[in-house]
């Protein structure tokens, strides 16, 4: 069986920044086995599968290790092949998930995601957290995943996990964020436990960042920076219970894989 397999850098417009997702187009599902070593092939923090269904785009994700509920980054690599490599001409697209439905908008050079909000409460200090991040926060949240909030930038830049360690905190990731020099928060986004020690950049951690800082600084419409070795930047805004995720991307990689 030969498949279709783009990899585009999200959150970026220069290669080699931003988070690689790979993005696999379908004509139909194959098995969740077959996903998941295409992904662990990939050897990215995400791969996407999507199936054209019911006038719908069913969407997964797959870590090389496991599949995930959400990807913020991997949806917007996947609505970027359809708007520039697969000839869809509509606007807007609507991808059926796990985590619900979710709307990608063209605006320019700009893909707009549509998110569920996800507010993170504040929680007592899980096991072995502050050990792996070697430094001792201001508050611990807790959502789809960890948010550790510090003081500053420079907490952020600085810290080095120890990712056996961080591992062992039972979540899906852990996400460090503290207010920005230039922006309104910056953010890092850790998750061993599924195979990625370091996420370049967290789309779906900022449905959990954007109503913490909205709050926390009054105000809706906010810009955002992931620390990670190849950086990345985000535009986000509150809507009700939609957190509004704004970003480019660039095609690095448009080829076929034979899997059978």
């Amino acid at each position: 069986m030969e498949l279709q397999l783009y990899q585009i850098d999200t959150f970026t417009d220069e290669l080699f920044k931003g988070n690689p997702a790979g993005v696999c187009p379908l004509d139909h599902w194959i098995s969740d086995e077959l996903m998941l070593s295409i992904a662990s092939e990939n050897n990215l923090s995400e791969t996407a599968f999507f199936v054209y269904l019911n006038n719908t785009f069913n969407i997964r994700w797959f870590t090389p290790f496991a599949e995930v509920d959400l990807c913020g980054h991997a949806t917007l690599a996947s609505a970027f092949v359809l708007f520039n490599c697969m000839n869809y001409k509509n606007d807007t697209i609507i991808f059926s998930s796990r985590s619900g439905e979710l709307i990608v908008k063209k605006q320019g050079n700009y893909l707009q995601m549509d998110f569920p909000s996800q507010k993170p409460i504040q929680c007592a200090t899980p096991a072995y957290l502050t050990e792996g991040l070697a430094k001792t926060p201001q508050h611990i949240l807790k959502g789809a995943d960890y948010i550790v909030v510090y003081e500053n930038e420079e907490d952020i830049i600085s810290i080095n996990p120890d990712f056996l360690i961080l591992k062992k905190v039972q979540t899906r990731g852990v996400c460090v964020t503290a207010p920005g020099n230039g922006v309104d928060f910056v953010s890092r986004f850790f998750a061993p436990g599924l195979g990625v020690n370091e996420d370049p950049v967290c789309g779906s951690a900022h449905c959990e960042l954007v109503p913490y800082w909205a709050d926390r600084l009054n105000k809706t419409k906010l810009s955002a920076q992931q620390l990670s070795k190849r950086g990345g930047k985000l535009n986000c805004e509150l809507s009700k219970d939609r957190v509004l995720i704004s970003g480019q991307a660039k095609l690095y990689l448009d080829g076929k894989i034979k899997v059978l």
